[in-house]
């Protein structure tokens, strides 16, 4: 990629799944340019899939003049809430931590970190928490008068299969979130029901276990994973490493927010917004390179702490001018 000064600098902190969609899709970016590979493993050990160079973690404040916004790859369960109030004292973040309920917290913590440091840090981007918050923020908004349901799936799930690979005596994993269709039924026909959390979806659990393992305790660890299994239905199989590889080696995913409301006399009006994916991880860094980008126009005007997608001008994830906006697009 051809180098120039009117591109921001992104770099990747982590090389998952998520890193090499990042370093994947952002060659198409025009106002972009990748910098930087960070990794906690041997830069040496790392093939990637571009001439960017690949530094250790351990090397990152040297780059701080360098890099003009720095994406965080890290899963949400351990990584993320380390490492990116550390980060954010030297650098602009973007990260996809996707544990809700500890969403208000984190903020917190990276907002300390960010505004005392003059940085600017986008939390929880992504598609949900993300693109599916701001749905959620919209259908509220016009139709106060309204239920919203957000329904996952059928798909891989990065953040609950991170978790499970997290277990003491998994070797591999993968999850798949699976929406129950009576209630998306139900809520399509704008009946308001009132479901419980493993009313709406099932979880099902493909995991490779260590020879060592005890397998019962992994299911009874799984099972009971606050924040990630315990409030759902769990479906938990033990298989090979070779069935994980030959049947669950692609990362679909998908899912729908319904907001269902009422206006005038009565009158139903349903939202609904819906996303079909191949490819999480590429979907996923997708919408990441879009908030890098708001991310440094929000820290050029001064914009400094933690934010998050309902903070952002819509204007700023775009390549496009407001004129071409304007013209093409509004």
């Amino acid at each position: 990629m051809s180098k120039s000064k009117s591109k921001s600098k992104i770099a990747i902190c982590g090389y998952g799944n998520l890193g090499k969609g990042i370093e994947k899709e952002i060659c198409k970016s025009k106002d972009m340019e990748l910098v930087g590979i960070f990794t906690r493993r041997e830069p040496s050990s790392l093939k990637v899939n571009s001439s960017t160079p690949v530094i250790s973690i351990n090397e990152i404040d040297a780059w701080k003049d360098k890099v003009d916004v720095m994406i965080m790859c890290g899963g949400s369960a351990t990584d993320l809430p380390e490492q990116v109030p550390a980060v954010a004292k030297e650098f602009n973040t973007v990260d996809s931590f996707d544990t809700h309920a500890k969403i208000p917290e984190y903020f917190e913590k990276v907002n300390e970190s960010a505004k005392s440091n003059n940085k600017t840090s986008v939390i929880s981007g992504g598609w949900d928490p993300g693109m599916f918050s701001l749905m959620r923020l919209y259908a509220n908004s016009i139709l106060s008068n309204g239920s919203t349901y957000t329904f996952w799936g059928k798909g891989v799930s990065q953040g609950h299969s991170d978790a499970i690979r997290r277990i003491k005596g998994v070797k591999n994993a993968i999850q798949y979130t699976i929406p129950i269709e009576e209630a998306m039924n139900k809520v399509r026909n704008g009946e308001k029901p009132n479901l419980s959390t493993g009313e709406k979806h099932l979880r099902e659990c493909f995991v490779v276990a260590e020879e060592w393992a005890d397998k019962n305790s992994i299911e009874n660890e799984i099972k009971t994973m606050p924040n990630y299994f315990i409030d759902y239905n769990t479906e938990v199989h033990f298989i090979s490493e070779e069935e994980l590889k030959k049947n669950h080696s692609t990362m679909p995913h998908g899912g729908f927010v319904i907001h269902s409301g009422e206006t005038g006399d009565g009158n139903k009006q349903i939202i609904e917004y819906s996303l079909k994916l191949d490819s999480n991880p590429e979907f996923t860094a997708s919408v990441l390179i879009a908030l890098a980008r708001a991310t440094y126009r929000m820290n050029q005007k001064g914009e400094y702490g933690a934010k998050t997608i309902f903070d952002i001008p819509p204007a700023y994830l775009s390549e496009k001018s407001a004129e071409e906006l304007r013209k093409e697009i509004l």
